[in-house]
């Protein structure tokens, strides 16, 4: 805390309120306004915008300068040099870790990756045409029935075993989601696979391919996609997770709330809505009309996964993205994709008009997501799912690190607009 004070003046109160201003190691300074409940006030920030609910150390973003720090780390150096369980070890433990306790904690997320037979009863009893990210908030949040032996909350190994089998468990149960909706039989971890590569071998794999080699380009964009998503600060979902994990509820569940908060369009179901538009969209000769649309305010057609809310200049995951991007559809020969050469023409109007430049409506991770999930084969109602697997690490880390400080059970406030007192009427 610094010695800087605000001073807040209501009229009819001689008297100024001093509040606290709270320093950051980066952005915004904060406002302490709990004084103001003495003064029978409360603030009014529809959405939080301008509301610090919590303090954290895991991530940090710029919006106007295109940042995004995890520990401190910039989000390019991390997908440069680094990969997706590292960078879990990095949200979860604060620092890098070196040789050995990565290796160690990778063998950890490898005893984890099995999910109990009795799993299987809970996708049993979801209809054949389930949306897999119904599957995954029942699931997720049946995991409490399982793992006794580590719910005591105020234990931190306790908690650090619940994040590593969530880490672990959240590829399995995602590709589950994928074989019930497309009425295949379930593939188990191939243990000798990487992360990713088991993850991809559990999707796309069957009984009599399961030795089938893993192709290493499609494997690093699909680990790239999981630690582009790891974590992003205070944001709908995550927020979420902190709630009701304020409530001393158990993490499975704190996890499912999270991943129902995920769910909705306006957060991670951007990058289907991307693949919804190109459909929409259908040919590339009808490109100029829709980007007709998309530049008049009166019509509600908007071009998805350009452009975003944090964002104000570019969105540092994209451009890591764009590259990766292009070497999937390399690779898989895809360049004439009816619907890839839609959303390829989509970007090169957004980096060159005039319009899109001015406003900086830039392609973000979502869009090139999008289309590096549809090139590999995902159908798009998984796309979400995937994106719940990757930020599962920042959940839990957020999660643990609100449990591991002192902490209030969150109980936001309201400006009531309603009724006063009133007599039930007579009859």
């Amino acid at each position: 805390m610094s010695n800087r004070k605000a001073y807040l003046t209501i009229d009819g109160d001689d008297t100024p309120l001093e509040l606290n201003i709270l320093e950051s190691t980066l952005g915004q300074d904060v406002i302490d306004v709990s004084p103001l409940l003495a003064k029978n006030y409360f603030t009014y920030d529809p959405g939080y915008g301008t509301t610090a609910a919590s303090e954290s150390d895991i991530t940090y973003i710029d919006g106007a300068k295109g940042i995004l720090l995890h520990r401190g780390y910039p989000i390019e150096q991390l997908a440069e040099h680094s990969d997706y369980l590292e960078t879990c070890y990095l949200l979860l433990n604060g620092e890098l870790p070196n040789a050995g306790e990565k290796a160690e904690f990778e063998e950890i997320i490898r005893m984890h990756t099995m999910v109990n037979r009795s799993i299987e009863s809970f996708f049993h009893g979801f209809r054949y045409d389930a949306h897999p990210m119904a599957m995954l908030c029942g699931v997720v949040g049946a995991l409490s029935s399982f793992y006794h032996d580590s719910m005591d909350i105020n234990d931190p190994q306790h908690r650090m075993i619940t994040a590593h089998r969530l880490i672990a468990k959240m590829p399995t149960l995602a590709a589950m989601c994928h074989k019930h909706f497309v009425g295949q039989p379930y593939m188990y971890p191939d243990n000798s696979l990487s992360y990713s590569e088991n993850f991809l071998h559990m999707m796309f794999g069957t009984p009599c391919d399961r030795n089938k080699p893993i192709n290493p380009v499609l494997a690093k964009a699909m680990d790239l996609i999981f630690l582009l998503h790891a974590d992003h600060e205070q944001n709908a979902s995550t927020s979420t997770v902190r709630l009701a994990g304020s409530s001393g509820a158990n993490p499975f569940s704190c996890i499912s709330a999270g991943i129902a908060a995920l769910w909705g369009p306006a957060h991670g179901g951007a990058n289907q809505a991307v693949l919804e538009m190109l459909k929409e969209i259908g040919d590339v000769k009808r490109i100029d009309e829709f980007v007709k649309r998309a530049k008049d305010k009166d019509d509600p057609f908007r071009l998805m996964g350009f452009g975003h809310r944090v964002y104000k200049n570019f969105d540092p995951r994209a451009k890591v993205m764009k590259q990766t991007c292009d070497e999937v559809l390399g690779v898989l020969g895809l360049e004439n994709d009816p619907l890839l050469k839609i959303a390829k023409r989509l970007e090169e109007i957004a980096l060159e008009d005039e319009y899109f430049v001015e406003k900086k409506l830039y392609p973000n991770v979502d869009f090139y997501s999008g289309i590096i999930m549809k090139a590999i084969g995902i159908p798009s109602e998984m796309f979400t799912v995937i994106f719940a697997t990757g930020r599962t690490v920042g959940w839990i880390s957020q999660w643990n690190e609100m449990l591991s400080k002192p902490y209030r059970i969150g109980r936001p406030r309201q400006l009531y607009r309603g009724h006063t007192a009133r007599e039930y009427p007579a009859k």
